[in-house]
């Protein structure tokens, strides 16, 4: 039989409020009602919006960073049902294809207020600044970050399966303990983000239900066992994701699509952010989970990302040394710290500022590792950055380099 066109599962609209369309929702809960369904082993297409559902515009301020509303995020397609999919199965969803939707052929990668969501370095950045980047087929580019261009490896930074009642009871009464402890002992930052009825979005479901998940539904920042925000840059075009099925249909959502992240994506909004389409094919692993001792999900990668020889990454270290000199215990947390601040200062000498760096670190093709965790006191981490992604010579070299970069990011009007 010959094939057949590809259908689209889940459709969105650009022109409308994502709280306005059904086949969307913010919150993880099994009373969320499924958006469509597909079979096991067919191809279909997911449109998905960008994760804030378009809050942030094209333009050159980050005035629409710093009053960006968390509490309306993620937006995510879905669930969607597998037929036959049960508890304790595992669902394969491997990746045929993402791309930017054709009437939005760009995104942005943001640094978040201290105050509003911040950032993996919010206490050198603590403003809000962002960068709108340009697609051009595989390779993107930034009028707010010149002098780089490189090839995207697309990806879904969420994609999950919907808890059980008695999964979700467990991630909300965890993360209360969590946020309770730190309250006890006076923690100055937020460690978790608890169930908010405010801007809940619940899909289709009816008033009621709306109701329950709006008090009950789990916020969609973390990644947790079902999958979930896991930011992993390489399930990408060829991947396969296994994923455990905690309810009858799987309930399977997808959204927060990426062009292009660096390991950590560490300012946050730190990939390039954008709304697409993504292909996927699902099949069903029958008591996958029990087989497999699955406790979170598992992942192949997929056969395309962009390629630089090894001997064309500079790469940085970092130890457990905070940057005042005090030592810390293995810590991974300090020392990549400051591997990343060491890049910033390094591209800095090009003329580069710290916002636009910050930026470039968070959403180009690095790779990061941690080098060493046995060797007390000092964990060490390496942050490679592909030179080629540079339009210009940045090896280091006697005599030091000259400023060239002498345009800025966008920055908040205030």
């Amino acid at each position: 039989m010959p094939k057949q066109a590809i259908r689209t599962a889940v459709k969105v609209d650009l022109n409308k409020p994502a709280w306005e369309q059904p086949q969307l929702h913010n919150r993880w809960h099994p009373d969320i009602p499924f958006s469509c369904k597909v079979q096991p082993g067919e191809v279909v297409n997911v449109e998905c919006l960008d994760w804030t559902g378009g809050q942030i515009g094209n333009n050159d301020s980050a005035d629409d960073i710093k009053n960006c509303d968390l509490s309306r995020i993620h937006y995510l397609s879905g669930p969607i049902e597998i037929e036959g999919a049960e508890p304790g199965d595992v669902v394969v969803v491997e990746i045929q294809d993402v791309q930017p939707l054709a009437e939005q052929p760009w995104g942005y990668c943001a640094i978040f207020d201290k105050n509003n969501g911040g950032g993996f370095l919010d206490s050198h950045f603590p403003n809000a600044a962002k960068a709108i980047w340009d697609f051009e087929g595989i390779f993107c580019s930034s009028r707010h970050i010149p002098g780089v261009r490189f090839p995207g490896l697309i990806h879904p930074g969420i994609m999950g399966c919907m808890p059980s009642q008695e999964l979700l009871d467990t991630w909300n009464e965890r993360e209360k303990e969590l946020v309770s402890y730190h309250a006890s002992i006076g923690t100055d930052r937020v460690v978790a983000q608890l169930p908010l009825e405010k801007f809940t979005h619940a899909g289709s479901a009816d008033a009621e239900s709306a109701a329950k998940v709006a008090k009950e539904g789990a916020r969609t920042i973390p990644p947790r066992e079902h999958g979930g925000n896991c930011d992993i840059k390489n399930l990408s075009r060829g991947s396969k994701s296994y994923l455990p099925v905690y309810v009858k249909g799987a309930g399977l959502s997808i959204g927060d699509l990426h062009f292009s992240q660096g390991d950590g994506e560490i300012s946050f909004c730190g990939a390039i952010e954008m709304a697409g389409v993504i292909t996927i094919k699902c099949d069903i692993i029958k008591n996958g989970v029990k087989d497999m001792c699955m406790k979170n999900p598992m992942y192949i990668p997929g056969p395309v990302e962009p390629h630089y020889g090894p001997s064309r990454y500079l790469t940085f270290e970092g130890l457990s040394v905070d940057e005042n000199g005090k030592q810390h215990y293995l810590d991974v947390n300090v020392a990549y710290k400051q591997t990343c601040l060491q890049f910033i200062e390094y591209f800095k000498k090009f003329g580069y500022s710290g916002e636009q760096l910050y930026i470039l670190l968070s959403c180009a093709p690095v790779q990061g590792h941690i080098a060493a965790i046995v060797d007390i006191p000092n964990a060490c981490t390496t942050l490679g950055v592909p030179v080629d992604i540079f339009e210009f010579e940045c090896l280091p070299k006697e005599g030091g380099f000259q400023k060239i970069i002498e345009t800025d990011c966008a920055l908040t009007s205030e």
